[in-house]
């Protein structure tokens, strides 16, 4: 087998342009098994189910982040290097800081803040603030309004920190922040 990477265990075009990326691993294959057509698991490396398969024609793969910034990092990280990929979609769960933001309601992530070091490995003076592709935000919202599906647009807080006090959520509500993930 002809492995491009250390934690992903599959051959270079088993892995789609598209990625969309739960946390959950069963998330992954709950995608895999009710949506996508024809889908095959193609990485399952320390537990971690990566499908490819066709979702209304176009091939998707489908992949499990596993949690928190560190294993979010690796991933994506060889999926662009190492598999050449054109786009990785986040999704899954987070928790709401907004007020009006109801269960769910979808958040399209336009920036990401953190309360992490992640970014301190390239050593930059200031702080590196990543904001999403605009296109896809964009269509993502477009197709939200046609299907009427409640939705907001805005920041999210990447947070290495699940149990946090509420004081600390507070100050980052107050500046906007959206939802928190992991």
């Amino acid at each position: 087998m002809n492995h491009t990477s250390l934690h992903i265990g599959a051959e270079r075009e088993k892995i789609a342009d598209t990625v969309l990326m739960p946390g959950d691993p069963m998330r992954s294959r709950f995608i895999a098994e009710h949506y996508l057509e024809h889908a095959e698991l193609v990485s399952n490396v320390r537990g971690i189910h990566g499908y490819t398969g066709t979702y209304r024609g176009k091939r998707v793969t489908v992949m499990a982040s596993g949690m928190g910034m560190p294993s979010m990092g690796i991933y994506s990280y060889e999926l662009y290097h190492f598999y050449g990929v054109d786009a990785i979609i986040r999704i899954g769960s987070a928790g709401a800081l907004a007020d009006g933001l109801r269960l769910r309601d979808l958040v399209i992530g336009m920036g990401a803040c953190t309360d992490g070091n992640y970014a301190e490995q390239f050593r930059l003076r200031g702080a590196f603030a990543p904001i999403a592709d605009y296109g896809i935000v964009r269509r993502a919202q477009e197709l939200c309004a046609e299907k009427k599906i409640p939705h907001r647009v805005g920041n999210l807080l990447s947070s290495d920190i699940f149990y946090d006090d509420g004081e600390n959520l507070a100050k980052w509500r107050d500046l906007g922040v959206l939802a928190v993930e992991m």
